[in-house]
């Protein structure tokens, strides 16, 4: 199906973020750059899987800008 090559790839870069937050240090602000870096690689891909469940082509586009509004 068109798209799972992204959906695999976002997949996949999701991973290697939490490997990468898993080497950061245990100090204050090792703790408070792993939880940004966390919560910003991993959801991606449930922008992009929520956004490629729509209905529409106009559907998506919404969706994509909604999300990309609301990480700004």
């Amino acid at each position: 199906m068109k798209g799972d090559d992204i959906a695999d790839r976002l997949l996949e870069f999701s991973a290697q973020v939490l490997l990468i937050v898993g080497e950061l240090p245990a100090n204050g602000a090792g703790k408070h750059v792993a939880r940004q870096l966390t919560r910003a690689g991993t959801s991606g891909g449930a922008n992009y899987e929520e956004a490629r469940a729509a209905e529409s082509r106009a559907d998506f586009a919404h969706t994509q800008r909604v999300r990309s509004w609301q990480r700004s």
